[in-house]
């Protein structure tokens, strides 16, 4: 029996995931070495501290503070140490030494993907990410590989998983945002400080790169429109349940032709209404789904654990097995699809349906006026619905309405949403949220 060769693999980080890693390499060897072709030992863990609490009992002399010598020596490099720096300098530094790289850095792709793309391709090493997007779920290969040879139109995404938590704890139980967001973090779904999570810059992270496979283009944050969710209501919630919608903070990627006939592709992250019938509906509580739609495939589906140490790790490996085999059998490196140079779209482009909430005052001719107001932007009404409520200290009645447009562009929707909020009528606009799905 020819004996295995032994590719040597340093891992940064030793987080949640990164743990988890550890332990299948050092568990799994023998299996993976089947898989692989060769042996992949663990030659060194780099952390800050040596001695911090690890919820995985790993042998201490793994461990390392010197990331730096670590790299050098080694044939795959696994980062998990989050964040930009130093984390870009020692991917660079491996590519350089001639490592492959597996990283889930979701940050620092969407940030400077491009640099170490181009890292790699020059040093003919492979840069996979599959961990960055969506957890365990597969879906970067797919897009880039299983669908190569069709024209994707259109992705939506759950991506992550703590406001989906969130606003399934709305929709379920009628909570506030606040007491949502308390129970998300007493579970572990949601950091302490949520800010990434609940203002939508992770899931713009991972829509950069989602649209980036997608449409063969390199997009970046600044091509991302993004809006989080800590300013939908539980009466956004109800009034959405009551008309037949849920709402999710979906990430958007989808070819469009703009006012002026050009092309281009619209990039955005934002709570969404879906009819309740549509797939991604059904995603509850801290799961991730992506929902892609292709010219001759139609309509596909990839759902499962968005997050989480084990299934998080799992895509790690696929990506580090997948990078040892073309090292044992040769062939060329894969980090990204052909490049291309689709234009990012504005928000401004976008076409679609939406959900305005408004409080008005409650006296004859109200509805009359705002409807009107809305045709004459060209902005048609599908669903109109009123509810009265009585303030409790001034007695004085007004009206909620809720109204859900036919489609139309971003731009016609907001000169209705400046144009109602003239009218002496309106107490406030209290939402405005866009629908996709209908």
């Amino acid at each position: 029996m020819t004996e295995l060769r032994t590719l040597k693999v340093a891992l940064l980080g030793c987080g949640n995931v990164g743990a988890q890693v550890a332990r299948i390499l050092i568990e799994d060897a023998d299996a993976l070495a089947a898989r692989t072709g060769a042996r992949l030992e663990l030659t060194g863990i780099a952390v800050r501290s040596i001695d911090a609490p690890r919820d995985v009992e790993l042998p201490r002399e793994l461990f390392t503070t010197d990331a730096d010598t670590l790299v050098k020596d080694a044939d795959l490099v696994i980062e998990l140490m989050g964040g930009i720096e130093p984390a870009r300098s020692l991917i660079l530094s491996a590519i350089e030494n001639g490592a492959c790289v597996v990283t889930g850095n979701k940050a620092l792709l969407a940030q400077d993907g491009p640099t170490l793309y181009e890292a790699a391709d020059k040093a003919g090493v492979q840069l996979s990410y599959e961990a960055a997007v969506a957890g365990a779920i597969p879906i970067l290969r797919p897009i880039r590989d299983s669908l190569s040879g069709d024209r994707i139109t259109r992705v939506l995404g759950i991506v992550n998983g703590t406001t989906n938590f969130i606003l399934d704890q709305m929709d379920s139980t009628g909570a506030q945002f606040a007491d949502a967001l308390a129970e998300a973090q007493r579970l572990g779904y949601a950091e302490a400080d949520p800010t990434a999570d609940v203002g939508g810059l992770d899931a713009a992270a991972k829509a950069t790169i989602l649209a980036s496979l997608s449409f063969h283009t390199r997009f970046d944050l600044e091509n991302v429109h993004c809006e989080g969710i800590t300013e939908v209501s539980a009466a956004d919630i109800a009034a959405a349940k009551d008309a037949g919608f849920v709402i999710k903070l979906l990430a958007i990627a989808e070819k469009l032709t703009a006012a002026d006939g050009s092309e281009g592709v619209s990039v955005r992250v934002h709570p969404t209404l879906l009819p309740r019938e549509h797939p991604l509906a059904a995603v509850h509580g801290a799961f991730n789904a992506v929902f892609i739609e292709a010219e001759n495939a139609g309509e596909l589906m990839f759902y499962g654990q968005g997050a989480g140490g084990t299934p998080t790790a799992s895509a790690v490996l696929g990506d580090l097995v997948s990078a040892a085999r073309r090292i044992v059998l040769g062939g060329p490196a894969q980090t990204e699809t052909t490049i291309g140079h689709v234009p990012a779209l504005p928000i401004d482009a976008v076409n679609t349906s939406y959900y305005i909430g408004l409080d008005v005052a409650d006296q004859p001719g109200v509805l009359a006026r705002i409807a009107h107001l809305f045709a004459e932007h060209g902005v048609s009404i599908e669903i109109m619905r009123q509810t009265i409520h009585r303030d409790a200290d001034s007695n004085v009645e007004s009206a909620e309405l809720r109204i859900v447009t036919h489609r139309a562009t971003e731009a016609a929707l907001a000169a209705t949403v400046r144009a109602v909020k003239g009218l002496d009528v309106i107490n406030s606009v209290t939402s405005v949220l866009r629908v996709e799905g209908v």
